[in-house]
């Protein structure tokens, strides 16, 4: 749960190919398998210290065997390449080019520059002086978590709530109420990574008012959620006890949600920042609160409760696709800049809280702010209420309310769709590097570097051999 307080929206209520003939057969047999592969590694290795990525482009003469020539240069001289490609000229639309990445140092480059003249044109080059990120450029970067437990650094950093509840919350005069939230806080301020969420004892007027809230939105999802929402609800009630009478554990419902797409919850005081909250997401890490909103009014709350978070999000965060929407605006977020995060951070707030999508020509909602409040959730389905298509460079700018129904509702015709939105969005955000988030280490890599590059190259490179061998199989299996 975040908030807009200091740095952007905050959740309210209850919502809760070249044609080359003989040559190209012969470039294929040279990179083997991928184009991401090197010609030869030698053991000679000449001013490696001052070695760095360079570019060169050049397009063929009108002979026989050009472009054989020209690799084989780079060979000879010992230059490593690491990606080549062919592509239509853009200066001429007859002509094809090469696009050739390697590893060289200046004296190489002129040396193989002077050595290809003979035998190609060439278009354009870029001297190796690129290979890595100046210390500079990553120092005015915003600090973010690199593995999973750095979110402990970050996780209780509380803008608002917690413990403390503003005069017009319903809680506010109930000393009961108070103290009861206090202890909610001090659990969740005392959580660190790798330790088991504790278990609650939910007093009688806790579990009363979340079987109110349960019960009145369960006669609604049927014909206003998702398919996904209403696969993945009765699962949460086969093995986490999602029932009128009872209030999930969050450790049960961690652990659920684990095995299904790899997410986890972690407890949270009150509401975070945006860059908090997201940062979270970027390892399948959600912020959730514990308690439960006040019982003079079961069916508004000025803030996100466990009501909201169970039933809201945790159906979605149990479906693959979603989950992987969902994480990817938390990469998204990693070292961008307080304009970037506000933008994601509204995009968040318009699909994962407000969302709907269209399923058999009708609409329905996956948002959990929306699945979370009856009244909204009525609203938003109306057919009175305006939407418009999810586009992530228009939803960024609208306004994000929290006191009355949203002006606008954002619609998509599938989660897939909205996660390539959100992925050719998220190229536009101006960051000096890219993250990728690896699993094993449950940790993200930043990919600024050449070095860095080529790893995740090569893991890639292993990843496509399984996918072979799979293919290889099943084709035997088909007497194909």
């Amino acid at each position: 749960m975040y908030s807009n307080k200091n740095e952007g929206p905050r959740r309210g209520r209850s919502f809760d190919s070249m044609n080359i003939g003989l040559e190209e057969k012969l470039l294929n047999n040279e990179i083997n398998k991928s184009t991401f592969t090197k010609i030869e590694e030698n053991t000679e290795k000449k001013n490696t210290s001052e070695k760095g990525r360079a570019t060169i482009i050049f397009s063929l003469k009108n002979e026989v065997g050009g472009l054989v020539k020209a690799l084989k240069l780079f060979q000879e001289n010992h230059v490593n390449l690491v990606h080549i490609e062919s592509r239509k000229s853009k200066r001429r639309n007859s002509e094809f080019e090469i696009f050739v990445d390697c590893d060289s140092n200046h004296e190489q480059l002129n040396e193989i520059i002077q050595l290809l003249r003979k035998h190609v044109n060439v278009v354009d080059m870029e001297p190796p002086d690129n290979s890595c990120l100046d210390e500079e450029d990553m120092y005015n970067v915003p600090w973010f978590p690199k593995k999973i437990s750095d979110l402990d650094k970050c996780a209780n950093r509380v803008l608002m709530y917690g413990s403390e509840l503003d005069a017009d919350h319903p809680g506010f005069k109930d000393n009961v109420y108070r103290k009861r939230r206090k202890y909610f806080a001090d659990l969740a301020m005392a959580f660190k990574h790798g330790d088991l969420i504790p278990r609650i004892e939910f007093t009688e007027e806790e579990v009363k008012t979340w079987g109110v809230v349960y019960r009145e939105l369960n006669k609604l999802y049927p014909t206003h959620a998702c398919r996904e929402y209403l696969k993945n609800l009765p699962l949460l009630s086969k093995y986490c006890e999602f029932r009128e009478d009872n209030i999930p554990q969050l450790e049960d419902v961690s652990r659920f949600l684990r095995e299904r797409t790899g997410f986890t919850i972690r407890p949270v005081a009150g509401y975070l920042s945006p860059r908090d909250f997201l940062a979270g997401l970027a390892f399948r890490v959600f912020h959730c609160t514990q308690y439960v909103r006040h019982s003079s009014d079961p069916l508004y709350t000025p803030e996100p409760d466990t009501c909201h978070e169970l039933l809201g999000h945790v159906p979605l965060l149990a479906e693959p696709s979603f989950a992987q929407f969902s994480q990817e605006i938390g990469l998204a977020s990693l070292g961008a800049s307080d304009d970037s995060v506000q933008k994601l951070a509204t995009c968040y707030f318009f699909t994962v809280e407000f969302g709907l999508c269209k399923q058999e020509g009708q609409l329905r909602a996956y948002g959990a702010g929306l699945l979370s409040s009856i009244s909204e959730l009525k609203h938003a389905l109306s057919g009175k209420a305006r939407i418009m298509p999810f586009d992530p460079k228009v939803t960024s700018k609208q306004e994000c309310i929290i006191t009355t129904f949203q002006d606008v509702y954002f619609v998509s015709d599938s989660f897939e769709e909205a996660k390539v939105k959100m992925r050719e969005f998220a190229k536009t955000i101006k960051r000096p590097f890219t993250v990728r988030y690896n699993p094993y280490t449950q940790s993200v890599d930043v990919l600024k570097d050449t070095s860095s590059i080529n790893s995740v190259v090569e893991e890639l490179r292993h990843e496509l051999d399984i996918v072979g061998d799979a293919l290889s199989r099943l084709n035997t299996q088909l007497g194909i």
